[in-house]
């Protein structure tokens, strides 16, 4: 799975916007990644070989996504809102204090589709990392028929990864920043929307 998923990646265009922000900040400050679960694949591809910890699930399927990001370069911290949440946050925290950087995928692992769980605002108040909203779309793509309608863009598919700049959760403690989803969740449908508003060009980096 892990060789299939890298050739195709390999084939993609491409088309990557306001990655400077966050970019300017490595190094110096690790980020909190934070995107729809069904939207995964073409980030692993992305960010391979960072040194990036990313949450993965204890159920069965996380094994599949685990494989794939190891193969990649990243490290895993295990957990979900449903199964090892608290160790998870504690593992997630660990990573950032340690520099790396960490993504959260929100509505993971099995939603439902693009709500917003509160982890990642959790461990961005308790370690002081911004969260880096990230929206992804492509040309051409299969839609899996799971919960997370999972997007595999096809051959040569041109794709879009659309960055937000770096955003702090200010909140006085955890419970205060759980409660501040609804407008994160908002934040990052309306960064979905504002890309996917717009035709993909043909240019690509």
């Amino acid at each position: 799975m892990a060789r299939w998923c890298c050739a195709l990646a390999s084939t993609w265009r491409l088309h990557v916007i306001n990655a400077e922000p966050h970019e300017r900040l490595r190094g110096s400050q690790p980020v909190i990644f934070t995107f729809w679960h069904g939207k995964m694949l073409p980030l692993l591809w992305r960010h391979r070989e960072r040194d990036t910890a990313i949450l993965i699930s204890e159920h069965g399927d996380g094994e599949i996504i685990a494989r794939i990001a190891h193969s990649l370069g990243y490290r895993s911290v295990r957990g979900s809102s449903s199964r090892g949440g608290e160790r998870a946050l504690l593992g997630t925290a660990r990573e950032l204090e340690g520099g790396r950087d960490v993504a959260f995928t929100p509505d993971g692992p099995r939603g439902p589709l693009e709500s917003f769980a509160p982890g990642a605002l959790i461990v961005a108040q308790r370690t002081g990392a911004p969260l880096v909203l990230i929206s992804v779309d492509a040309a051409r793509a299969w839609r899996l028929k799971s919960w997370d309608r999972f997007l595999i863009p096809k051959p040569f598919a041109r794709v879009r990864i659309a960055y937000e700049d770096p955003l702090y959760v200010d909140a006085p403690d955890a419970r205060a920043a759980a409660e501040q989803w609804p407008v994160w969740q908002q934040r990052l449908r309306d960064l979905d929307a504002r890309h996917e508003a717009a035709a993909l060009p043909a240019a690509h980096q």
